[in-house]
């Protein structure tokens, strides 16, 4: 082995230790731009989740500018809705006004639980504002559980019809498990007025 055998062997060493520290601070330069990107989109996605746990939705066609009311009660609570916006279990989160004051195009309210409560829920709709007689609105109402395990999953729809001012009616009245689970014949449409029986608290 001469002398020149040992300079090109520690050569070919310090060529690859600085090919392998380049390596390294490359991907890690690469991290670094990244990251930022990677939280951008983490809460983008965390906006686009439904708040809540238990989530009552309504919507009416668009094109029809009137004030629906949605109004719902949870287990040992008072009823929710545009005069009572929140308890200790559900929130009002948008109280769409129909034509007045709408920043959308979209006739759409939502309500939505704090936790999971075991017990009965009712979900109600409300013709509150002013309506040709012999108009017709149509009523979509959805409700929708998210646990910390799932995403929202629908366990209910249904479309009601309003037909008069003032007109109440009960979309569904069911009870939950504390999983989020519906209880085997607890679904129904008997009716159960929040309005009036929000007034008969005093309130």
């Amino acid at each position: 082995m001469t002398p020149f055998d040992d300079f090109e062997e520690g050569n070919t060493d310090t060529v690859f230790r600085d090919v392998i520290l380049l390596t390294l601070v490359g991907f890690v330069a690469m991290v670094i731009m990244l990251l930022p990107h990677i939280q951008k989109k983490q809460e983008q996605q965390d906006e686009h989740k439904p708040p809540g746990n238990v989530i009552v939705e309504m919507h009416w066609p668009n094109e029809m500018r009137y004030d629906v009311d949605l109004w719902v009660q949870g287990p040992n609570s008072t009823p929710v809705g545009f005069w009572n916006q929140g308890n200790s279990v559900f929130n009002l989160l948008r109280d769409d006004l129909g034509i007045e004051g709408d920043a959308t195009d979209e006739n759409y309210e939502v309500s939505y639980s704090r936790g999971i409560i075991p017990g009965e829920y009712v979900v109600n709709v409300h013709m509150y504002g002013v309506k040709p007689p012999d108009l017709v609105i149509p009523v979509k109402i959805v409700v929708s559980v998210r646990t910390k395990y799932e995403s929202a999953r629908q366990l209910l729809a249904t479309t009601v019809e309003l037909r008069d001012r003032n007109q109440e009616e009960t979309a569904f009245k069911f009870r939950l498990t504390e999983e989020g689970e519906l209880v085997k014949g607890s679904v129904s449409t008997l009716r159960h007025p929040l309005i009036t029986g929000y007034r008969k608290m005093g309130n």
